[in-house]
């Protein structure tokens, strides 16, 4: 989970910074962290890794406050000398390639990248509370112990057979608890499991110290929480070993996304607990942990938040911090990519509370106050600038009169909404000389840059991630970004899988016809033999002349001249008159009935002859 430095692999990180709840980071579905200041309700800071697309954000830890030199100070006398607040300023990475990045709020830069312990995605990562130490689980089942001060891994061991899915240092930082399906508890001191608890069927995705006290107390608990699990439980170290099963469990409308607590220093004190769903509701739990209880605890306050329409819509929340007073609560609720802050009071005698917004105009107001920051170059008309993005697409830059004029603000330039912008991405209404001077366009070509890398490195994985697409604009749009460069090597990786499939469609066409063609000739070969049988046998009765004499109606003469050996000597006259009186009489024979020939058979009989 976020709130507690882990994250499943399922879910968006989203927590707020320790003590003053300050900023919230988070990362959204395109892998860049963003940091957003609660107070004044805009982005603070954003900052894109290297390697966002193949190796996104899995989770995020905001280290311990500290004090931070923002730029070079004077020093000071001892008389002006005053006590100087401690600020969030680290925070943890992991990535789903392993690695683990440390990113200052103060520098606005990456502070320094952990690497090369871990062979498999981090899915938590956790802070000591008091040494400059860091802890990440990992898919690869390893528990790994970094130090920040060298950047080096100080210790690694297994943890379980399955993948370490969440973290949890106790508030003396003196144990560690992980879990994959099994919660186990270690003495960070030597390395070795000082408990185990068993319950959850399914990954366990969340982690939380509930109190304060020590272990050999009998006053240590700890809740849990696991995927796809509604329920909460709640642990408790026993001195005597006999903790096997948990003590206490709320229950819940979906599985946790987001939890902070408020922990108990004594057992006269209560444990505050704000839990967000996955359904985007906010539970309000608080409970005395003073021994077991059999039932399971229900929300004493239920808070939804819809939107003001006629048929109102959910709004999810995405995380939710408990202010000092039991009423007040920070919320932020919205999308990953724009969300809003607010604090607000919560009536918690009463059991559901539904909170209505209008996120349109809020969204609204916070980017009005983003938008006065933003710089825009002064430039000659003259001059060339070379900007980021796509090879042979450059975006010109309106130079100012060479003057002393300064830059006024265009009254007429209106902010527009994320509905006209989304409006705005079309290629076939954006041209460079008719754009009209208010009017602003979104460069949207993600994919085609995604497109040029592939095909520069010939990267299979990105390629089939963009030619995948099935959407008709995004593909003419994406075609018409690319450079004259990159439209040959376009034409080669699309036509090689055309002409293979092509020859495959050829040669299976040819292998189905082989067999119809081979049936074909084998009942033509047995019709030409058989018919070759019938003509032989017809001629041979011709020439045998196994007809009787009615039916040829020979003379005595004719049948003694066909049957002299001068008929089948081979003279040109003799023979053409016998094969004349021959075809004579056998069409004599074919009129009559009982005939087994045809003329045309017969003719060609007599022919051959």
């Amino acid at each position: 989970m976020a709130a507690d430095g882990g994250s499943s692999s399922l879910q968006l990180p989203c927590v707020f910074s320790p003590k003053s709840r300050q900023f919230l980071a988070l990362c959204a579905q395109d892998g860049r962290l963003r940091i957003w200041n609660t107070d004044s309700k805009t982005l603070h800071q954003e900052y894109v890794p290297s390697a966002h697309l193949s190796a996104t954000c899995t989770c995020i830890a905001w280290g311990p406050c500290r004090t931070v030199k923002e730029g070079p100070q004077r020093k000071k006398r001892k008389s002006e000398a005053v006590q100087v607040e401690e600020k969030a300023d680290l925070l943890a990475m992991g990535t789903a390639a392993g690695t683990v990045l440390i990113y200052s709020t103060a520098k606005g830069a990456l502070h320094c990248t952990l690497d090369g312990a871990h062979s498999g995605g981090v899915n938590c990562v956790q802070w000591h509370p008091e040494e400059s130490l860091l802890y990440s689980g990992s898919d690869d089942t390893n528990i790994v112990e970094w130090d920040l001060q060298t950047g080096k891994t100080r210790s690694k061991w297994k943890a379980d057979r399955a993948a370490v899915t969440s973290l949890c240092v106790s508030p003396d930082g003196k144990l560690l608890l992980s879990a994959g399906h099994i919660i186990k508890m270690w003495d960070l001191d030597t390395k070795e499991v000082y408990r185990k608890f068993t319950g959850h069927s399914t990954a366990v995705t969340t982690l939380r110290f509930a109190t304060t006290r020590p272990p050999d107390s009998n006053g240590l608990y700890f809740l849990s929480g696991a995927a796809h699990d509604r329920l909460l439980s709640v642990w408790q170290v026993r001195e005597d070993g006999k903790d096997k099963n948990s003590v206490v469990s709320f229950t819940l409308t979906d599985e946790p996304q987001h939890i902070d607590l408020v922990t108990s220093n004594s057992k006269e004190e209560a444990v505050r607990l704000a839990v967000v769903c996955k359904d985007g509701q906010l539970h309000l739990f608080e409970h005395f942990l003073n021994g077991p209880c059999k039932k399971p605890l229900s929300p004493s306050c239920t808070v939804q938040m819809s939107d003001t329409k006629e048929s109102p819509m959910p709004i999810p929340l995405l995380a939710a911090v408990l202010g000092a007073d039991t009423r007040t609560v920070m919320l932020a609720y919205g999308s990953h990519l724009q969300p809003v802050m607010e604090k607000v009071e919560i009536n918690t005698a009463e059991r559901h509370v539904c909170l209505t917004r209008d996120v349109q105009t809020t969204l609204s107001l916070s980017m009005e106050t983003t938008v006065s920051k933003v710089k825009t170059p002064i430039v000659n008309a003259k001059s060339k600038v070379l900007v980021p993005g796509l090879p042979g697409h450059q975006a010109p830059l309106k130079g100012t009169s060479q003057g002393s004029e300064k830059r006024k603000k265009d009254t007429d330039t209106k902010e527009m909404s994320i509905a006209e912008r989304l409006g705005e991405i079309d290629l076939s209404t954006i041209s460079e000389k008719g754009a009209s001077k208010g009017t602003a366009s979104l460069q949207t070509d993600n994919f085609a840059v995604l497109l040029v890398q592939g095909l520069e490195s010939n990267d299979a994985s990105i390629l089939n991630k963009v030619f995948q697409t099935r959407k008709d604009m995004v593909i003419k749009k994406t075609v018409a970004r690319l450079p004259l460069s990159a439209v040959l090597p376009l034409v080669e990786e699309v036509s090689v899988p055309f002409m293979v499939k092509k020859q495959q469609l050829l040669l299976s066409t040819r292998v189905k016809m082989f067999h119809k063609l081979t049936k074909l000739h084998g009942k033509l070969y047995l019709l030409m033999t058989q018919v070759s049988a019938n003509i032989c046998s017809a001629v041979h009765s011709i020439i045998s002349f196994n007809l009787t004499s009615q039916e040829l109606s020979l003379s005595h003469k004719e049948r003694m001249s066909l049957s002299s050996p001068h008929f089948c000597s081979y003279t040109p006259g003799s023979c053409e008159k016998s094969l004349h009186v021959v075809s004579k009489h056998l069409m004599t024979a074919l009129r009559a009935p009982g005939d087994r020939f045809c003329k045309t058979e017969l003719d060609f009989v007599l022919f051959s002859v």
